[in-house]
This record gives C-alpha cells, sequence and structure tokens, in this order.
C-alpha cells in the first residue's frame, strides 16, 4: 500500500548522480587543459574507496565533526600524487577537484523520475554531502528536490540512526510514512531497522564495467525497481 507514504528520501552518490563518470570525464577534460598526466580513474577510484574510511573517523570519535568537502580535501593531498598530482597543490585546483563532487551529472533517469515522484510526495535527499554541495549540485543538475537533508545537520553520517531518524522528524512524520530509496543495500538495511519503508534499484556501472556489489537487493525491500522512473511508475506517480 502507498497511500500513507508521505516522502521518499534518496541516497545522492550513485543513486542519483553518476559519480565515477562524471568525475573522469571532468578531470580528464581540466588535467588536459593544464598540461597534466594522472591516471584519472584510478585517482577517481581511489577518492572514492577513502570515502567510507574517512567518515568512520567521524562516527568512531576519531576526528570531531567534519563535513564532506574537509574529508574530500585531506583525502585528496593523500592520494593524488600516487597518481600523477602534484604534492603542492594550487589552492584553486584543489578547490577545482574537490568541487568536481558538486559537478556531478544525474542518471538518464533521473530527473525525469523524481519530476513524477514530486507531484505525488515530498522529495529529497539524504547524502552525507554536505549543504554547500548538494545545493551545488541541484542547482547545476537541475534536481527538483523539495528539501536538501544533508547529513551535515545532524552532525552524524550514515548509516548513523540520528541522519533517517532526524530527516523523519524534521518532516514532521513517522518513519513507517517515509521510504529510502537507494541503489545500496546496507542504506536500506539501516533505514529499515529504523522503521522506513525501503526502496531498490540498482546502478551497475556505478563502480565501473567490474562492479561486483550492489548488483541486485540482498533483501525483500518494500519496493524493488529498475530505476527512478520505474519507481515512480510503482508508486503511482
Amino acid at each position: 500500500m502507498t497511500n500513507d507514504i508521505k516522502a521518499i528520501l534518496f541516497d545522492v552518490f550513485g543513486t542519483v548522480v553518476d559519480w565515477r563518470g562524471s568525475l573522469i570525464r571532468d578531470f580528464s577534460a581540466w588535467g588536459t587543459a593544464h598540461g597534466l598526466t594522472v591516471d584519472w580513474p584510478a585517482l577517481v577510484d581511489a577518492w572514492r574507496a577513502a570515502y567510507a574510511p574517512s567518515m568512520a573517523r567521524v562516527r568512531n570519535g576519531a576526528l570531531p565533526w567534519t563535513n564532506l568537502d574537509a574529508l574530500q580535501r585531506e583525502s585528496l593531498a593523500d592520494i593524488g600524487p600516487r597518481f600523477g598530482l602534484p604534492a603542492a597543490l594550487p589552492d584553486d585546483w584543489q578547490n577545482h577537484l574537490i568541487h568536481g563532487w558538486r559537478r556531478l551529472d544525474p542518471w538518464t533517469d533521473s530527473v525525469a523520475g523524481l519530476t513524477r515522484l514530486k507531484t505525488r510526495f515530498v522529495i529529497a535527499p539524504l547524502s552525507n554531502g554536505n549543504v554547500a554541495l548538494l545545493v551545488d549540485m541541484a542547482k547545476r543538475a537541475r534536481l527538483p528536490w523539495d528539501m536538501v537533508f544533508a547529513t551535515e545537520l545532524f552532525r552524524h553520517y550514515k548509516p548513523d540512526p540520528e541522519t533517517y531518524l532526524g530527516a523523519v522528524s524534521l518532516l514532521g512524520l513517522a518513519p513507517h510514512q517515509v521510504v529510502m530509496a537507494a541503489a545500496h543495500n546496507y542504506d536500506l538495511h539501516a533505514a529499515r531497522a529504523l522503521g522506513l519503508r525501503t526502496a531498490f534499484f540498482a546502478r551497475p556501472t556505478e563502480y565501473g564495467p567490474s562492479q561486483t556489489s550492489d548488483l541486485r537487493p540482498d533483501a525483500d525491500w518494500d519496493f524493488v525497481a529498475r530505476d527512478i522512473e520505474d519507481l515512480a511508475t510503482l508508486l503511482g506517480a
């Protein structure tokens, strides 16, 4: 039944936008213009691999609250020279690369599917990206959010319960009235444990052609779709 569903929260990186393809295209063009020889696919993959461990340092108390832009800056300084970036990266170059995460392209179904869902439900990201990042991304990619729930608002990263329950509370809803939609099973396990409904659709090329994770649902999620447009159809939007 969908009559009691009032809102849909979306994971963003990989679920709504193609982080890997976008960054490789963006950085390759920028690197050529600046005469750099960098293994951009390898750098992007390594940077993404540093994402969860960097947030874990905040989640386990090893670091005080630090937003994603700052964590990404620290990770880039560590991994960049391994793949051909200068060790002493000018500030404007650093900023361009870090802000690449704000210039991500949506998957081809994302904008149309979100636009349909918006006619019936409140739609918003629930993302580990910080507010400025998510707002800039939405503006550029024309993502039609009603609200932006950055985990920065709760000073916790997913899958901490404070993130899911914080968004539900700010919407003035009960958990069962909210769907968490993601291409990552871990996100849905965390949301379901707190009483949210769940929706899964795979993004089988998120990590490139050799992806092995999240190719299919690993639980009986409330809704399993092909993509966001199909989810809109399942939910009657």
